[in-house]
């Protein structure tokens, strides 16, 4: 364990400062770097990425080991572990964030003044973003080919259980950034999993414009407390799937079992089951089997449990978990309306889905919920700026100013005013 001493806080601090100063000036350069460039740099850091696939998986080896021996679940290890094709699927996001259109620039609006003043809305970059995550180190390559794409310099801050994977992945990004003559600096990883470094990003006012965390509830809770910077951040993803009385069953037992179980670790995974009561009967036992065989495990409310008394009883407290792991609460609800009043009281305005052929129900619930995402008719593991065509995301924002959903290079510029005269005074 590190501790925190004077001296290591004033190292944090320097090592801190020195840093945001050169994302500082590469993020001056981005924002006059043209798309092409700015595309032919993502392009080079893919493959970089595919180059040093064995030095990135060897270094993700000594993570997952180090982790395995400090006894960490199974879920989390999956979130930290790299294979070859999350190698491949990591350059292939870098290369889609490069063939997007470019965010800088677009008119947003415009308008012209009875006086002849002309109005432009025009879309800028933040400047310099600090992200703080954990143990997923693919954020390493998508925080910086959508911070780069959005013409934004990030410093990055990984934990201690990603640190080696994440500076390898960087060390690669950062060849490609050099063979395209973009400035290093535009992305850079901290070299220490220090908590004192940390501290020194939250309360970076001055030094860096928008802090992201991406990880468990107490990281973001210790971002959200602490950071004299604006926060972009999302809360658990307490995500839920309605089976509602008119969803075709088959339809039902496919959504479930991928929302819940393709991979358990995931922000957009199901944590809780929600049936309606005027098909649980059907419907709720075939959908529990395939889980069941899958090795899910439940935690069920009453009205579930007089269906199929074998299963656990939920707590209260239950259905505000984020398991991320194989357990799914399970409870039936009168209708769109149980179930929305349901989410209301129990979700993290999320990711949020129904199964129905009603469109009509649909609607409802679409309109009733509050979650940053809304689902009809496919899995909540569909809550991804990958899916979503951004190539990949920072993370899901589940806040109410400025981004919300899947945080792709769109989601991190802001906006200025260009207002062009023709000689006018006010007088």
């Amino acid at each position: 364990m590190n501790v925190v001493t004077p001296r290591v806080v004033a190292e944090a601090e320097r090592l801190f400062a020195d840093m945001a100063r050169a994302a500082r000036s590469a993020a001056h350069a981005l924002a006059r770097t043209s798309a092409a460039a700015k595309a032919r740099g993502l392009e080079a850091a893919a493959g970089a990425i595919r180059r040093h696939e064995a030095a990135i998986l060897a270094a993700n080896e000594r993570d997952v080991a180090a982790t395995r021996a400090a006894g960490r679940p199974a879920a989390f290890l999956d979130r930290l572990v790299l294979t070859p094709a999350r190698v491949e699927a990591m350059a292939r996001g870098v290369e889609e964030v490069a063939r997007l259109p470019d965010p800088v620039g677009r008119v947003l609006a415009e308008w012209t003044r009875p006086n002849g003043l002309r109005i432009r809305r025009v879309a800028t970059p933040l400047g310099v973003i600090g992200m703080i995550f954990e143990s997923r180190p693919n954020v390493a390559a998508d925080a910086g080919a959508i911070a780069l794409k959005s013409g934004n310099a990030v410093i990055l801050r990984g934990g201690s259980e990603s640190l080696a994977s994440a500076r390898a992945i960087h060390a690669a990004f950062a060849e490609g950034l050099r063979e395209a003559g973009l400035p290093e600096a535009a992305v850079q990883v901290a070299p220490t999993a220090d908590r004192a470094f940390v501290a020194a990003m939250l309360a970076g006012s001055g030094l860096i414009d928008v802090i992201v965390p991406r990880g468990g509830k107490s990281l973001v809770e210790r971002v959200q407390a602490e950071a004299r910077v604006p926060v972009l951040a999302h809360a658990e993803g307490r995500c839920h799937t309605f089976v509602h009385a008119a969803a075709d069953l088959a339809k039902a037992r496919a959504i479930v079992l991928d929302a819940k179980l393709r991979r358990t670790g995931v922000c957009g995974a199901t944590e809780t089951l929600l049936v309606d009561a005027a098909c649980a009967a059907t419907h709720l036992p075939p959908i529990l089997d395939d889980l069941a065989a899958r090795g899910c495990a439940f935690r069920a409310d009453a009205r579930a449990r007089a269906i199929r008394p074998d299963l656990p009883a939920a707590t209260e407290a239950d259905f505000d978990t984020e398991w991320l792991d194989a357990v799914l609460n399970v409870a039936v609800v009168d209708g769109v309306e149980g179930a929305v009043a349901h989410i209301l009281r129990h979700g993290s305005e999320h990711t949020d889905a129904i199964v129905t052929e009603d469109r009509a129900a649909a609607e409802a619930f679409l309109a009733g919920i509050d979650s940053a995402i809304g689902i009809v008719n496919a899995s909540t593991q569909f809550a991804d700026g990958g899916e979503f065509g951004f190539g990949a995301e920072i993370g899901i924002a589940t806040g109410r100013i400025h981004a919300r959903g899947p945080v792709g290079p769109e989601q991190l510029t802001t906006f200025r005013y260009h207002v062009l005269g023709s000689g006018q005074v006010r007088g």
